[in-house]
């Protein structure tokens, strides 16, 4: 007799969930459906399974570790040790793993099957997406045959019982002491037949089509947001619902705005004598032209903040603010009488600016020799 804790590969001492966890993935690996017509595989399946019968029972087990047998002292091992294995075994393999390899119960498979999500990627402006927009989308997906009503047969024949698997939509295949359902291979696992197909669809209960969906953008989107439109996916099988569809929104790049999280920054020109004298500026604005005041002498770079400009909270309340960067616009041509007046303006300050500016490289310079020699 096989060392059962050899079989599943486990040590004496294994926890139930360590037992569990290597019988599924020998169960999965030697499991015939896997390896057809391979006996060997086949004997691999039916050892590691009657070693799972004995270490997944505690009663049993603890009388496999005290004296060998499943049974207890004095007991043979055979198939009376396992009392009913055979017609427990489906429980046992159904615990493990679902139905992924058939039901032992002789229900049938097949089921009502929710249909696949969409996904669409959706384009909109940076306008769309502060204020919110509802886009109409065009999704080709399948859809229910309403002439068959999903069915895929004829109006008023319908689909008949498969003589193969008597409508259980399995097979069943009888190795050593158990059976192993399979889903039948005539009827695909429907228990049923279609012997007059729906002209429309061809018997497949479905058909192509491209559907309009409305959607509603709400403000405050930004790119990566994905929106989910329940029911709007592709249609279920054998009466399932509609998958859902999921719209992925993608902002496009404004040439004027620039966002950052619920802000909007953006740069404006001013003329070296509104930066210097002072002046009002107008400014753009997702809801209009505003106005700002520039104070006399503004550097290039000062910042302005308009507080609720920005984009609304998405799912929330309030907006962000929208921050308006200045520079100074150097002209690029100047008449001769504008050349004059800026050397004039230039004479009378003395470049004291450049002066300055030079007075502080000499300073550290200087400051930063003192420090070497120090060292």
């Amino acid at each position: 007799m096989n060392d059962y804790y050899q079989t599943l590969e486990v040590d004496k001492g294994a926890s139930d969930a360590d037992i569990k966890k290597a019988y599924r993935r020998l169960a999965l690996k030697y499991h015939p459906d896997r390896n057809p017509g391979d006996t060997a595989a086949e004997d691999k399946f039916k050892e590691i399974n009657e070693a799972y019968a004995c270490l997944s029972d505690p009663q049993k087990r603890a009388n496999y570790d005290q004296f060998g047998t499943a049974e207890g002292a004095g007991a043979g091992f055979g198939f009376g040790g396992f009392g009913d294995f055979g017609s427990n075994f489906g429980d046992i393999f159904e615990d493990v793993f679902g139905n992924i390899f058939g039901d032992f119960s002789g229900r049938r498979r097949t089921r009502p099957t929710k249909g696949q999500d969409l996904r669409y990627d959706l384009e909109i402006n940076l306008k769309e997406a502060v204020f919110g927009i509802d886009k109409q989308i065009k999704i080709p997906r399948w859809e229910n045959c309403t002439t068959c009503q999903g069915t895929g047969a004829r109006p008023g024949k319908g689909p008949t019982v498969c003589s193969t698997c008597k409508g259980t939509g399995q097979t069943r295949l009888q190795q050593g002491f158990f059976t192993i359902a399979r889903t039948c291979g005539t009827c695909g696992g429907a228990g049923k037949i279609i012997t007059d197909p729906c002209t429309a669809c061809r018997g497949q209960g479905r058909l192509r089509k491209e559907r309009t969906v409305t959607l509603k953008v709400p403000a405050g989107v930004d790119t990566g947001i994905r929106l989910k439109v329940t029911g709007e996916g592709e249609a279920g099988s054998h009466g399932g619902p509609y998958g859902d569809l999921y719209v992925v929104v993608h902002v496009a790049p404004h040439p004027f705005f620039k966002r950052k999280d619920n802000d909007l920054l953006c740069e404006v020109p001013i003329s070296f004598v509104q930066a210097s004298l002072g002046g009002e500026v107008e400014v753009p604005t997702l809801e209009g032209n505003e106005h700002i005041k520039i104070p006399a002498g503004t550097p290039s770079g000062k910042v302005f903040h308009l507080r609720g400009k920005g984009v609304p909270k998405l799912g929330g309340y309030g907006k962000g603010d929208q921050f308006v960067s200045v520079f100074i616009d150097v002209p690029k041509k100047l008449s001769q009488r504008q050349k004059e007046l800026l050397r004039e303006f230039a004479e009378i300050s003395g470049d004291e600016v450049s002066k300055g500016f030079m007075d502080k490289l000499k300073d550290m310079f200087h400051n930063h020799s003192e420090q070497k020699e120090a060292k």
